[in-house]
C-alpha cells in the first residue's frame, strides 16, 4: 500500500493554503494546513507531517518563532521546514538558514520550483537514511566478525553443538573430553558473548557459525 509524504500548510492567506493545497494534493502528497502557529504545534503533536512549509508574516507569532519552538523539541528538531513569505531581503533569507530551514522561497513564486525543492528535500532525507541503515548493518558484521574471531577451535565445536541441542554430558562424548572442561569451555563462551544462559548463547551466536 503507498503512503503518501504528509505536508503541512501554515499561513493566514486562505486563499494561497486553498490553491497550494489542492496543487501539492494533485502531486501526491497529503497535505493539511493551519491559518495560526499554535494551531499548527497543535496539529503537529497530534500528527507529525513529514514537511511543513510556512510563511514568516503570520500574526501573533511568526514563522521565525515556529521554527525556534520545533527546534527547541527533539521529536520535531530535524523536521524538514520551508519558508514560503514575501519577506525576501538576504538578511531574512539568511536569518531563516541559520534558524535551520531546508529551504527560503520568496513570493510570487513558482509552484512548480516549489515542488523541485520539496522532492529534493525528501530524496536527500532517503539517501541519508539508507546511508545510516547500510552503516548500522557494516558496523553490525564487523561487530559479529570480531567475536567469531575471539573463539578459539574447541570453543567454535563446542558452539556448534549446543546449537544443536547438545547437553554438556553429549559434548563431552562428542569430542571425548571430559565433562569439567565443557563446562569450562561453556563459561568462556557464556562470557565472550556477554549472555547468562544457553538460550541467550544461542540467541547471540546461532548467525555466526
Amino acid at each position: 500500500m503507498k503512503t503518501f509524504k504528509k505536508i503541512l500548510l501554515v499561513d493566514d492567506d486562505r486563499n494561497l493554503i486553498n490553491l497550494l493545497s489542492n496543487y501539492l494534493s494533485i502531486q501526491g502528497f497529503s497535505v493539511n494546513f493551519a491559518y495560526t502557529i499554535p494551531n499548527a504545534l497543535a496539529f503537529i503533536n497530534y500528527d507529525c507531517p513529514d514537511l511543513i512549509i510556512s510563511d514568516v508574516m503570520i500574526k501573533d507569532l511568526n514563522g521565525y518563532d515556529f521554527i525556534k519552538l520545533l527546534k527547541l523539541d527533539k521529536n520535531f528538531v530535524h523536521l524538514p521546514f520551508i519558508f514560503l513569505t514575501a519577506k525576501g531581503m538576504t538578511s531574512d533569507r539568511i536569518r531563516g538558514y541559520n534558524l535551520g530551514c531546508f529551504a527560503y522561497l520568496t513570493k510570487p513564486f513558482n509552484p512548480e520550483e516549489l515542488l523541485v525543492i520539496i522532492n529534493n528535500i525528501f530524496t536527500n532525507i532517503n539517501i541519508i537514511k539508507s546511508t545510516h541503515k547500510f552503516r548500522a548493518t557494516i558496523n553490525t558484521t564487523l561487530l559479529n566478525s570480531s567475536l567469531l574471531e575471539s573463539f578459539t577451535v574447541r570453543e567454535k565445536h563446542i558452539l556448534k553443538l549446543v546449537i544443536k541441542g547438545y547437553m554438556n554430558k553429549e559434548i563431552a562424548v562428542n569430542l571425548n573430553v571430559s565433562l569439567r572442561n565443557v563446562e569450562k569451555y561453556i563459561s568462556r563462551l557464556l562470557y565472550k558473548t556477554n549472555t547468562r544462559n544457553r538460550v541467550e548463547l544461542i540467541r547471540s551466536v546461532m548467525y555466526l557459525v
